[in-house]
């Protein structure tokens, strides 16, 4: 597919050296340095010549300029500041300091420089381990949603139960902030209240409705899902968990103005996991047509039986043409049906209602087949056939149970303490009574809802010590599923080999290919790349008045899918910069001006040029890094050094003026024009200096990623210069540069992977074992699975640090 020609040049004036190998012990416990050669080997007085000549004159005892004092600093003893050496070595990768306009040394002195501070960092990180100490760690929203559904198969709503939690290194599942409110420990006692009713199909649960709101932004002119049949339009498809076998109603309710100005029959077609159960009619049909009953409120209703379980319901339209004859434009002039508002709107649905369950236990017809991961067939393991029989059984239940639950094996004291709970809800009800009021109890032990580590008896205080084998596998599951580890996992750990490297890399492997581990993309680089931030942005219906619901869930099912082929295929990670295809469906092809697709269905297309290649050709990360009115290369260019160079910019200083807004009153000026008004002031150069240009790069796509030869009808500059001299213009430039700069997106990219796989921030003791992992990733393409494989066996992962 052709979406034009490339624009680009590249000046390529920043080679770059060789990298120094180091040895990762393959149980990455101990990072092993490589010897220097002897043969121009730096040493420690030629780096601080360099320093000297270079660094001195800011970063000293007088003016101490980022609170950074090098003439004081002792090269000879590297090991014993490595806090402030890691903060050296990282502008010295860069080549970010010295600043723009003072003298720099060359690449050569760079490198060296470099190559001898991170043998000495390495060296002596490998001498003296330090994995951190991370806090006790809580389950987030997601990870407790996704424990619910392994631990008992059942599927709740995590949002509706507990509150969203707080980011913290770019994760919501970073140990520091995930503390517990008086507040939040009553959302979930009463989750886990809720949760045991439904695990157990209380037969007493009351009559419940969830209500499912279609955004009013969402165009619903053609097929909206995959569960929705072909020939079909809007409507929605929703995940719903009926909790017992019975019947169940669900009410429909439309867009009054759609209703009122519907001048044709329509049909609402009603399914359950894809078979209909229900077929609506509404609008102005022949006399003698048989018309759905409509509730009181104006909703349509139907009313049927299903099994427990989670089961899709579908909600649509029949498609209909806007003509009788012929075939109908996507958009018609106003003047065809007349006039009044929302008189050109299609009939649509604004919401759906399930309520239920009603007469518990009378389904018939077999309307769906029963699931067999219901919640209650996955938690009775074992029925009892009398009262006599009915401890053992609890027993069983409750062992199985808590073993998954706490994520460990299992002692007595833990089954004394369920079993008292089950004897208090025996003596009052059944046997499901008291199961139920045991499992009450062990979804609110923070045995369940935190992941605790233990020092081991004996370790001395402040020593680096390797984690048992079921802390690792806690350690493993959460990261790679954001979930409790599964009965193999477990079995593995508690027979002591999973902290054998095969059987260590075996399991990795096997998790990455389950299902589950689509919480990467989801979870991990949804945060990572901002993409969850799609849901909130909210670009002027003034200034873009295309965009619309479809459009911003196009956006995010794009850069899912692509990340999603990335992680299956295994690609390399440096792939995610210069992809030559993606994914998408009709919407997004008309907003990227390709012909020929049609359809909701996303497919994959190849470009045949390479503005829009990677990641950064993405409508969902160009619209997250731009403004409600128009782009930002400000925030571009801020997201790109953050996000794929690893190099975020300082926070703005106090006061400094917002960049003024086109009137439009006075002579059009271009968004470069602006910028380098506001450029002017020396307090914001320094920073700007560094983001602008890569901004710069990206102005050829709108505020909602649309490509764009002219901003205000002057044509757009894309060029810009770096600090270090490197010239560029336009995407493909910037992707050459990115390129040649691998490493240090590699880097960027192991670092955010080691912060969501601990759950705390980066320090600069993990450093070390940053850079093992890339050297180890490299030797295999900087694949994904080599990442994800080098972050697991890493010291950070694999050891802790005992209580000073």
């Amino acid at each position: 597919m052709t979406v034009g020609p490339p624009t680009s040049t590249v000046d390529r004036r920043r080679p770059r050296g060789s990298r120094v190998c180091l040895a990762l012990a393959l149980t990455g416990v101990v990072i092993l340095p490589a010897q220097p050669s002897s043969q121009g080997a730096p040493s420690a007085s030629a780096a601080r010549a360099v320093l000297d000549r270079y660094c001195v004159t800011c970063h000293n005892e007088r003016l101490r300029t980022g609170n950074l004092t090098l003439d004081t600093a002792d090269v000879d003893r590297v090991g014993e500041q490595a806090d402030v050496w890691e903060k050296v070595l990282q502008k010295l990768r860069t080549e970010a300091m010295p600043p723009p306009g003072r003298p720099r040394p060359d690449p050569d002195a760079y490198q060296a420089v470099a190559t001898w501070l991170e043998t000495e960092l390495d060296g002596a990180a490998a001498s003296r381990p330090n994995p951190g100490r991370p806090t006790i760690h809580r389950l987030n929203r997601l990870e407790y949603t996704n424990a619910i559904r392994d631990l008992l198969g059942l599927e709740v709503d995590g949002a509706q139960m507990l509150p969203s939690d707080d980011l913290a290194y770019g994760f919501d599942n970073n140990a520091d902030i995930l503390t517990v409110a008086p507040g939040l420990l009553e959302r979930y006692m009463s989750a886990a209240r809720k949760i045991a009713r439904l695990a157990v199909g209380d037969p007493t649960i009351d009559v419940d409705v969830a209500r499912y709101v279609v955004s009013a932004l969402h165009v619903q002119d053609d097929r909206i899902s995959e569960e929705l049949p072909f020939g079909s339009r809007g409507g929605a498809a929703i995940r719903h968990h009926f909790p017992l076998d019975g019947e169940y109603e669900v009410r429909i309710a439309l867009r009054s103005n759609t209703v009122r100005n519907s001048r044709e029959p329509q049909e609402i077609d009603i399914r359950l996991d894809g078979a209909r159960v229900a077929l609506l009619r509404v609008g102005r049909w022949p006399e003698g047509t048989e018309l759905a009953p409509r509730a009181t409120d104006g909703a349509l209703s139907a009313r049927f039986p299903v099994r427990a379980g989670t089961h899709v319901v579908g909600v649509t339209f029949a498609r209909r043409t806007r003509v009788v004859e012929g075939v109908a434009p996507e958009r018609l002039p106003p003047w065809v049906f007349g006039t009044g508002p929302g008189f050109l709107e299609r009939m649509a649905v604004s919401a759906i209602e399930v309520e239920g369950p009603f007469n518990p236990d009378t389904v018939g017809g077999g309307v769906s087949d029963p699931d067999e991961t219901a919640s209650p067939h996955r938690l009775f393991v074992c029925r009892p056939t009398g009262r006599d029989d009915e401890n053992a059984c609890a027993t069983q239940i409750l062992a199985t149970l808590a073993r998954r639950a706490y994520r460990r094996p299992v002692v007595a004291d833990d089954l004394d303490v369920l079993q008292g709970f089950y004897d208090e809800g025996r003596r009052a009800g059944t046997f499901e009574t008291g199961i139920q009021r045991a499992l009450e109890m062990m979804l609110v032990d923070p045995e369940f809802l935190f992941r605790i580590e233990r020092d081991p008896a004996g370790v001395p205080p402040a020593t680096a010590y390797r984690l048992s084998d079921v802390e690792l596998a806690s350690r493993l599951s959460f990261f790679l599923w954001s979930s409790i580890p599964d009965d193999e996992l477990l079995d593995v750990a508690a027979e002591g080999r999973l902290s054998d490297p095969a059987m260590l890399e075996h399991q990795v492997r096997r998790m990455l290919a389950d299902s589950r581990s689509s919480v990467l993309v989801t979870s991990f680089a949804a945060q990572w790349l901002h993409l969850r931030r799609m849901g909130s942005v909210t670009p002027d219906v003034n200034a873009f008045p295309e965009f619309d619901d479809n459009l911003r869930e196009a956006f995010v099912r794009e850069t899912e899918l692509f990340l999603e082929s990335q992680f299956r295929d295994d690609r390399s990670v440096v792939d995610l910069l210069s992809a030559d295809y993606t994914f998408v469906n009709e919407r997004l092809a008309r907003h990227y001006g390709l012909p020929n697709v049609y359809g909701s269905r996303f497919r994959r297309i190849t470009w045949d040029d390479d503005r829009r290649r990677g990641l950064l050709g993405h409508g969902s990360i160009l619209t997250v890094t731009s403004l409600a009115t128009r782009t930002s290369p400000v925030v571009r260019g801020k997201w790109v050094l953050e996000n794929l160079l690893g190099t975020p910019p300082p926070p703005p200083p106090p006061n400094v003026p917002e960049l003024p807004e086109s009137t439009g009153r006075e002579t059009p000026t271009s968004m470069r024009e602006r910028m380098e008004a506001h450029r002017a002031n020396p307090i914001c150069a320094s920073c700007h200096t560094r983001m602008d240009p890569i901004g710069f790069a990206l102005e050829h796509f709108d505020a909602v990623g649309r490509w764009r030869d002219t901003e205000g009808g002057t044509p757009i500059d894309t060029s810009g210069t770096l600090p270090d001299g490197t010239t560029f213009a336009g995407l493909p430039a910037l992707r050459e540069v990115l390129l040649e700069r691998r490493n240090e997106f590699v880097s960027t990219v192991t670092e955010k992977l080691l912060t969501y796989a601990l759950g705390r921030g980066i320090e600069y003791y993990d450093r070390p074992a940053i850079r093992a992992i890339v050297r180890q990733a490299e030797e295999n393409g900087y694949r994904w699975s080599s990442l994800i494989l080098g972050v697991t066996r890493s010291q950070p992962f694999q050891m802790r640090r005992s209580e000073p």
